[in-house]
């Protein structure tokens, strides 16, 4: 299917930054959304479930209360898109098929529930909890708990009962997702069950809530993408604790006699992308948020006058260690860190 063009696609990021969000004029019709959303309704259906939630293209990810749709965010709909997405975020939420189709499975989750009014049953109250409790600025996840299954990044179920129940119908959704062997003797196999239980129940009925409506949609923002990115970047902005120094010194070297090995600094640099990508993916921390410690990091390391010293692979690996270990005590630690929505 060719592409459609777009006269904005070739202006470069300063002039694309001016732009309007409104002014983009994308849609999901005629981008790989399209096949994303099918194989989701083609889940749906293969579980009975009447539901298609619609679709629309706005600034974020989101499902909202009483409507039984999925808003998708504009830069998933074209590579120039995308392309902004990276260089901004340094990463691109959704950007491959597996990780829009575990999103777009999670808010599928959020339009059952709202088309199906299931958060006013006793029993979902109970494995859940109550849908009215008020959205939390900040959570404080326990990655050991067997609580909860563990589908998004930064063990989102534990934010709020309403993710808790997406998480759980996204996993129990996901074809081969082989949920009853994989959460065999824990906790959350009762919401997994209960979700099985749930959906063989309202299957092949009508939801008693249909609207179409679509909440912000991309041709009502008004904002342009310079301050839609000036306040995505200002919500994972992240003040990195000056406790660095004693891990780094241990790390590298500050000996003269090693003067003339390649200063810390510059080996941090060259393979921060590398390591970027790898502890995001194993603590789920965003990138955005890592790359201000290892900007923080490799100032300290030229303050220090740091070099690195001896198989640059076994530094590589130690340095993963620790960036990893300090990003987890950030996570888990004695503060609390932002509620990321989804």
């Amino acid at each position: 299917m060719p592409r459609r063009k777009y006269a904005w696609e070739k202006l470069s990021d300063e002039q694309l930054l001016k732009l309007r969000l409104s002014s983009l004029r994308v849609a999901v019709e005629d981008t790989w959304l399209e096949d994303c959303l099918s194989a989701l309704y083609e889940e749906l259906e293969g579980r009975g479930i009447r539901l298609r939630p619609h679709a629309w293209i706005s600034s974020e990810w989101f499902s909202p209360a009483h409507v039984p749709g999925i808003a998708i965010p504009f830069y998933l709909t074209h590579p120039r898109l995308m392309k902004i997405e990276k260089k901004m975020m340094l990463d691109v939420e959704g950007g491959t098929w597996s990780e829009c189709m575990a999103i777009l499975r999670h808010e599928a989750g959020h339009a059952v529930q709202h088309a199906y009014q299931l958060h006013r049953r006793r029993r979902w109250q109970q494995l859940f909890g109550p849908s009215s409790k008020h959205y939390p600025r900040y959570y404080r996840p326990n990655p050991a708990s067997r609580r909860y299954v563990q589908h998004l990044r930064l063990w989102y179920a534990q934010s709020h009962p309403d993710e808790d129940f997406a998480e759980t119908f996204a996993v129990w959704l996901r074809p081969r997702s082989n949920w009853r062997t994989r959460y065999a003797g824990w906790p959350a196999l009762k919401k997994l069950e209960y979700v099985d239980e749930l959906m063989e129940e309202i299957a092949g009925k009508r939801p008693p809530v249909m609207t179409r409506e679509r909440v912000d949609p991309l041709h009502e923002l008004s904002e342009t993408l310079g301050d839609h990115y000036q306040k995505k970047q200002a919500f994972y902005a992240f003040k990195p604790p000056k406790t660095y120094d004693r891990d780094l010194s241990r790390l590298f070297s500050a000996d003269p006699r090693h003067r003339r090995n390649q200063p810390a600094s510059a080996f941090i640099r060259r393979h921060r992308a590398q390591i970027r990508r790898l502890v995001a993916r194993w603590t789920g921390e965003n990138q955005l948020t890592l790359d201000a410690v290892l900007d923080d990091m490799i100032s300290r390391c030229r303050e220090l006058d740091l070099r690195a010293v001896g198989s640059e692979r076994k530094l590589l690996i130690d340095f993963t260690v620790l960036l990893t270990a300090k990003t987890m005590h950030a996570l888990f630690g004695p503060s609390r860190r932002k509620w990321i929505a989804l």
